[in-house]
């Protein structure tokens, strides 16, 4: 669902450094603010054409030190998060990465109450299962907290009361295999419309969801959605281009909860590329784990990711299956026999799934 290079020497950045359009640029940060270029000797994170922090990166010893001095200590978490990002991204072989602090030691102490470390012997470390749940880097709303937990009936199901609808972009990450951004925004029945109808009146698509039909009956549908609390229905984009569609769900109170033990937190997800410039290895194992990304992150008590796929559909378990999601059981809903799949945020984490594996191969529909 790889790249890798070394770099040795030092290079210390300067207020007034320009970025080399030939060097190669990995955006991060809060809003993809951030650049963070390597050329042949250093890493330097950017910030509208300026040097924040620039690092020496020794890939033989895994070890990345800072090479400048911030000139706002604040800056100095944003900064190490994006260059960490970016060098766990191209040396995907990293399980770590020791930080040399050089002569700004106090920093390791914030730094770990921040999460963005730990510090073994005491030495600071940076873990990329740590780093890749640090909401900031990625969602939009990172600063909302979990929503309180409180307990509501629906349709005899006892469930924890879900929070608002977010409105517009709810998640953004650079794509280094694509140098593109991955995002999901929450639909916009106006905006929206003619797209989603297109794509549901797709046979190949049709085969599975079983919704084609007029513009009526589509806008019906997405205003349905959009007012059932426990859905959320999104459109994924590589850069300013809709690709697909998503149907996000709690699945305590879905169609799927009376089949297996469902936590308070967990979730689930349809899914239509509806563009055929989009379907290939290369976008799946960019949208799958940037999807299963999102849903970790949006609400940290979330463990567990669902679905349903129909039992028959031997190609998509086996994409599921690369993609990290463990076969539970086969049972039967009223219109499909389905397989049960599960992804643990545990192993999403722990085993990086947000990067490819080998032989990814293509998830065009699910339902």
């Amino acid at each position: 669902m790889t790249v890798s290079a070394r770099f040795d020497a030092r290079v210390d950045a300067r207020d007034d450094v320009t970025v080399d359009p030939r060097e190669e640029a990995f955006r991060a940060g809060a809003g993809l603010a951030l650049s963070v270029v390597r050329d042949n000797a250093s890493i330097r994170v950017m910030a509208d054409g300026e040097a924040l922090l620039s690092f020496r990166f020794d890939g033989e010893r895994g070890v990345l030190t800072v090479s400048s001095d911030p000139g706002d200590p604040r800056q100095m978490g944003s900064a190490l998060s994006a260059a960490a990002e970016a060098s766990f991204a191209w040396h995907p072989s990293l399980e770590r990465l020791v930080l040399d602090l050089g002569e700004r030691p106090a920093a390791a102490s914030e730094l770990a109450r921040d999460g963005l470390v730990v510090m073994v012997d005491g030495t600071p470390v940076l873990l990329p299962e740590m780093l890749m749940q640090r909401r900031e880097s990625w969602l939009t709303d990172a600063a909302r907290p979990p929503f309180p937990l409180s307990y509501v009936m629906t349709d005899g199901k006892r469930h924890p009361r879900r929070p608002p609808k977010p409105v517009g972009r709810v998640y953004g990450r650079f794509i280094p295999w694509l140098s593109e951004v991955v995002s999901f925004r929450v639909v916009d029945v106006e905006r929206d419309l003619a797209l989603v109808h297109r794509w549901l009146n797709d046979p190949r698509v049709d085969a599975f969801w079983n919704e084609a039909g007029d513009l009526d009956k589509h806008r019906q549908y997405l205003s349905k959605i959009l007012a059932d609390p426990h859905m959320l229905p999104l459109i994924g984009c590589f850069g300013d281009r809709p690709f697909g569609y998503f149907e996000l769900y709690w699945a305590k109170e879905n169609r799927i909860a009376p089949f297996y033990d469902a936590g308070d937190h967990d979730r689930g997800w349809h899914v239509i590329v509806g563009e055929d410039a989009f379907r290939g290895r290369e976008f799946i194992t960019a949208w799958l784990p940037s999807l299963m990304h999102y849903m970790f992150l949006d609400d940290p008590r979330t463990m567990r990711i669902v679905g349903e796929p129909a039992a028959a559909h031997v190609q998509q378990l086996r994409n599921l299956d690369r993609a990290g999601f463990a076969q539970i059981k086969t049972f039967d809903f009223p219109h499909k026999r389905a397989t049960l799949v599960m992804l643990l945020r545990e192993r999403f984490f722990g085993d990086r799934l947000w990067q490819p594996a080998a032989k990814a191969a293509v998830l065009e529909t699910q339902r």
